[in-house]
């Protein structure tokens, strides 16, 4: 965990319907590693090109994502690690000892069912970032469901050689976060497939997404983690904790100091603001028929705080909520023909 002064913790509370954050991770196997995994970030194709043949997965991974055009991300992060080296390092493993990097989608360049389980434990444990997996095989739909992953997507596609899940991540992943949903998206270089309703709804119902043609676009047919909740939905969420807890850590840091005074309390509440109305701009938060928005946000004053507290020099007074914006994934229109 790095460290920092400041955590926050948020929950999903529903009956609603209901930060670089877009920068992805390539978890590649390389024999050419001793026990202890690399990790080097990359700005285009050209620079992979100089650690990995153009046959390596990593390289085909890495293009895929680069290959989405005006919307690929500004660069993509490779950890290098070796399961046959003399002290094996897995995955999951490298994953770890990397983990609080400047990335936030994790990717598997290559690896059975176990191996992705194990990496979507090691994200969903700490409750941070995605996962993001590719299936063309049903009962590893059903092992991802089994697990109700709220930090795993699941692309269920018939040619993994394709890639899917990097080329979603490509197109998707680098949008401002709360600006997008993952539904009804177009990729680079997958092909859509042709299944019944039925057989869609199956596999939504069990945590996966695909790639089809609706109205004579190729698009994707869901935009869901493994739970069934949107991806946008935690994407934002780790948006606004990141951000607030960034922001408030940076007041902290560069003060000379923020008084346990109700001035400095109002300091700390001004930053958490601040990050509200631009999740709110950024589409994250949504506002009512007035365009205000809908988040508030609780401040207990110096008086109000314990004096244990006050001696001990913590401030846990501050709480906010709000509400999602969401987006619109289906429509029922009713109409009349007059005569």
């Amino acid at each position: 965990m790095p460290l920092q002064d400041v955590t926050v913790s948020i929950d999903i509370k529903k009956p609603s319907a209901l930060i670089g954050l877009g920068v992805p991770l390539i978890l590649a196997e390389d024999a050419g590693i001793t026990s202890v995994p690399t990790y080097k970030e990359y700005f285009n194709i050209e620079g992979l090109a100089e650690d990995f043949a153009t046959t390596d997965a990593a390289y085909k991974y890495a293009a895929k994502i680069f290959g989405q055009g005006n919307n690929r991300p500004s660069k993509v992060a490779v950890a290098r690690y070796n399961s046959a080296a003399e002290t094996p390092v897995t995955a999951a493993q490298a994953l770890e000892q990397f983990f609080y990097n400047d990335f936030y989608f994790v990717l598997l360049a290559e690896g059975d069912q176990a191996e992705k389980i194990a990496v979507a434990d090691i994200v969903e444990a700490n409750g941070l970032k995605i996962a993001v997996f590719a299936s063309d095989d049903e009962s590893e739909v059903a092992a991802f469901s089994a697990k109700k992953y709220d930090r795993a997507i699941n692309f269920f596609h018939a040619d993994l050689t394709e890639i899917p899940e990097a080329a979603l991540v490509g197109a998707v992943g680098s949008k401002p976060v709360g600006s997008v949903t993952w539904k009804f998206k177009t990729l680079a270089g997958v092909t859509p497939q042709e299944y019944s309703g039925g057989k869609l709804q199956d596999l939504h119902s069990k945590g996966a997404i695909a790639y089809v043609t609706k109205a004579g676009i190729n698009q994707t047919s869901e935009g869901i983690v493994v739970s069934g909740e949107y991806i946008d939905v935690i994407h934002g969420k780790d948006w606004i904790r990141l951000n607030v807890e960034q922001q408030i850590q940076t007041l902290l840091s560069t003060s000379e100091k923020v008084p346990y005074t109700d001035a400095g309390i109002a300091q700390i509440e001004s930053v958490v603001t601040n990050v509200m109305e631009t999740a709110v701009r950024n589409g994250i938060i949504a506002t009512d028929v007035d365009g205000l928005p809908l988040y508030k946000i609780t401040a207990l004053s110096r008086s109000e705080v314990a004096a244990a507290d006050r001696v001990a020099r913590k401030y846990n007074g501050l709480s906010f909520q709000f509400e999602l914006a969401g987006a619109i994934h289906e429509a029922a229109i009713k109409g009349e023909i007059l005569i």
